[in-house]
């Protein structure tokens, strides 16, 4: 299967709705590719509605973004929910945008890392069979990703084979779970069995533990999910997992939050304390390599100093469609860097053309 059609074939499609060439995929040999947007699943919230845990923690999400933000969030969902839910409509959006190719994966509203063992598989199952039939609907433009029980380290490997079975290209996961960081042993089975399979991994954080100390301004997201990153992504990198996994193919979102382009002081911990470099081989700033991270930084300055520290080939094109803390404009936040010409079609689609195999 080939994501990018051929130039007859792309006259020939050019009138049907979803299927117009987007004017950006011309600006290389590659299709443009955004690896960070999400689909809602009412069907998700149906199965636990009414279930012990679900009030505790909507009161625990409530209280993390404060009143004010909550009056925000509401409308705003609903205003994006036909771009989250019907094809016709991500596909008109996508050639607006000039994206030819979304690797979606569910909203992370939809973890809910709160449920017992049974009510998570059942979740974890429906989420990601509801993703492979959304992606099926136009396999040419769009890929996928299913869920697994992070809460429920046991259950993981299942749950990402499953996604597999069903043609999804791996899974979306949290920064931690209640209770367990990533860098719980109890994880090495999953890590294990993705860099085997050669799933892909999409590190997206939802909620912050700094609780409402960020429920002003916003600070839950703009503060809180750049933490949330920069927390998990340490835990995989001080504790040795990436160097027992180097076969990993993890993207963080939000361009890893503050780690890439504070990892100096992370690489002076670990010369500087022993404690702090006990539990990995190399510098800190050494595994940014190895890693995938998306370019939603919001400023163009930032993603040069994110390429700097992990290299243009790590990078790819995210717009965290279609949320308001997303933009409506990936490939022109990705020219306002002022990239190289390589580097700027590498980013644009070419590094996602490989690691989602779309060739």
């Amino acid at each position: 299967m080939t994501a990018r059609p051929s130039p007859a074939t792309s006259v020939a499609r050019s009138s049907q709705p979803g299927h117009r060439l987007p004017p950006a995929a011309a600006g290389g040999p590659f299709p443009t590719v955004d690896v960070h947007a999400h689909l809602l699943i009412p069907e998700v919230e149906a199965l636990l509605a009414g279930l012990p845990g679900l009030a505790e923690a909507r009161d625990l999400e409530a209280r993390r973004n404060g009143p004010a933000a909550l009056a925000v969030n509401g409308p705003m969902v609903r205003e994006r929910i036909p771009k989250m839910t019907d094809v016709t409509v991500r596909l008109a959006a996508m050639d607006t945008q000039g994206v030819d190719v979304q690797l979606i994966s569910p909203s992370p509203s939809h973890y809910h890392y709160w449920a017992d063992e049974e009510t998570a598989e059942k979740l974890c199952r429906l989420a990601t069979e509801a993703t492979a039939a959304h992606c099926a609907q136009a396999p040419d433009r769009l890929r996928g990703l299913g869920l697994v029980p992070l809460q429920h380290p046991e259950r993981t490997v299942r749950a990402l084979d499953h996604a597999l079975e069903q043609g999804l290209l791996g899974v979306e996961i949290a920064g931690h779970a209640p209770g367990r960081e990533l860098s719980d042993p109890a994880y090495e089975p999953f890590w294990s069995r993705a860099e085997q399979t050669g799933a892909i991994l999409f590190l997206h954080p939802f909620g912050c533990t700094l609780d409402d100390r960020l429920d002003r301004w916003y600070l839950s997201n703009t503060v809180g999910q750049p933490t949330e990153n920069a927390v998990a992504l340490s835990h995989l990198i001080f504790s040795g997992a990436l160097d027992r996994h180097p076969e990993l193919k993890l993207i963080a979102a939000h361009g890893g939050g503050y780690l890439p382009t504070h990892i100096g002081r992370a690489d002076h911990a670990w010369r500087a304390r022993p404690d702090a470099g006990a539990g990995c081989a190399h510098l800190p700033s050494s595994y940014l390599t190895r890693l995938y991270f998306d370019s939603l930084v919001h400023d163009p300055h930032v993603l040069r100093a994110l390429i700097g520290a992990a290299g243009a080939d790590r990078i790819l094109l995210g717009s965290d469609f279609p949320f308001d803390m997303g933009t409506e404009n990936p490939v022109g936040a990705l020219r306002a860097a002022h990239l190289p010409d390589h580097d700027f079609h590498a980013v644009r689609g070419g590094n996602a053309t490989t690691l989602l195999r779309l060739t």
